[in-house]
């Protein structure tokens, strides 16, 4: 259960992982949300590599949005966390090692910290400091998509461009949803058609 309210004498961190179009960012700018509409003091924080959509908000593949700062590195978020109650921080795999201890500082001030992220990266390594996190968090979801090559529930994020770097920031022209089954680290052939309505998923793998 995740919870809900102003931290009474402690703080708490939550960690929302999955792969991508898992819903990870919905979910972190929903319970963001609901802390604003109980008045909670809020602040939100993303990494200046990811300016897929704004520079100044965190918005998710749905088009929500939330209105953020944009950070280069962990440290900063100490400096402009202010008087926040809630605090909340988007595509956490971005932020390297050190946001661990400050998220740990945060929520030991007394803060609610909430996270997301990925959780491993396209050749379905741990993609740290994701795994630290989870570790120390007390709450934890990992979020689930479609897999977009036969519709069973997909943990992975398969690359369909041709780039080994760790870090490479995209939406559906760099990646796509896979199963554990489907999902192929070495190959970046994308699914060229959605299945036609009506399909038998069964049948279609025959």
């Amino acid at each position: 259960m995740n919870p809900v309210g102003v931290p009474q004498g402690t703080g708490w961190i939550e960690v929302v992982v999955g792969c991508m179009f898992s819903g990870k960012t919905e979910e972190l700018i929903r319970r963001l949300r609901r802390a604003q509409f109980a008045r909670q003091r809020v602040v939100v924080f993303k990494p200046a590599l990811d300016r897929r959509y704004s520079a100044d908000h965190v918005d998710s593949h749905s088009g929500q949005k939330i209105a953020s700062f944009v950070v280069e590195g962990p440290g900063e978020l100490l400096r402009l966390a202010g008087d926040a109650q809630v605090i909340g921080i988007d595509e956490g795999q971005f932020f390297g090692p050190d946001l661990v201890s400050v998220c740990e500082q945060l929520a030991n001030d007394g803060r609610r910290v909430i996270v997301a992220g990925l959780d491993q990266d396209y050749l379905g390594r741990p993609f740290d400091p994701m795994p630290q996190l989870l570790a120390v968090a007390e709450y934890i979801t990992k979020n689930l998509a479609i897999c977009m090559r036969c519709g069973n529930p997909a943990d992975r994020s398969q690359r369909v461009v041709n780039r080994d770097a760790r870090f490479l920031v995209g939406e559906t022209d760099a990646y796509e949803a896979r199963c554990r089954r489907c999902w192929n680290p070495s190959s970046f052939e994308p699914v060229q058609e959605p299945l036609p309505l009506g399909v038998n998923l069964a049948e279609e793998r025959r």
